[in-house]
Parts: C-alpha cells; sequence; structure tokens
C-alpha cells in the first residue's frame, strides 16, 4: 500500500543504518546462496537488536506505521 508523497520502509534498513553485525555478514555474501540463507536465519531467530530499537528507530526516522482498516 502506497501514500501519496511517503516512502515505505525498505528491508533491511534499519539493520544497515544501525551496521548490524549479522548485515555486514550478509552484505559479504551472495544473496540467495546457501551460505547467505544460513546467517539470515540469524536474523530470524536470533535477531541482535529489539523490537523497541526498531520501533524508536522508525519514530527517529520520521516513519508513521499504518494498517488498512478491516
Amino acid at each position: 500500500m502506497t501514500i501519496k508523497e511517503h516512502v515505505e520502509y525498505k528491508s533491511r534498513e534499519f539493520c544497515k543504518d544501525v551496521k548490524c553485525p549479522v548485515q555486514l555478514v550478509l552484505n559479504s555474501q551472495k544473496q540467495g546462496s546457501e551460505e547467505y540463507e544460513k546467517t539470515r536465519k540469524t536474523c530470524r531467530t536470533d535477531c541482535k537488536h529489539t523490537t523497541w530499537e526498531f520501533h524508536h528507530w522508525l519514530i527517529d526516522k520520521g516513519y508513521i506505521i499504518i494498517r488498512p482498516e478491516k
């Protein structure tokens, strides 16, 4: 869903901005490779950052969280 004159969050934007060590490793690997997918699993199961950090990063960067009506 796009809203006029707004941009959507891009995948891993937070990770890249905070220089997450896992993201730095991913940057050196070929996307889609077995090694990349193995490293990426860390993000799903053992993220090095908290939801609180991510939420406040979004606020600091001027993002808003919205959802469509049901």
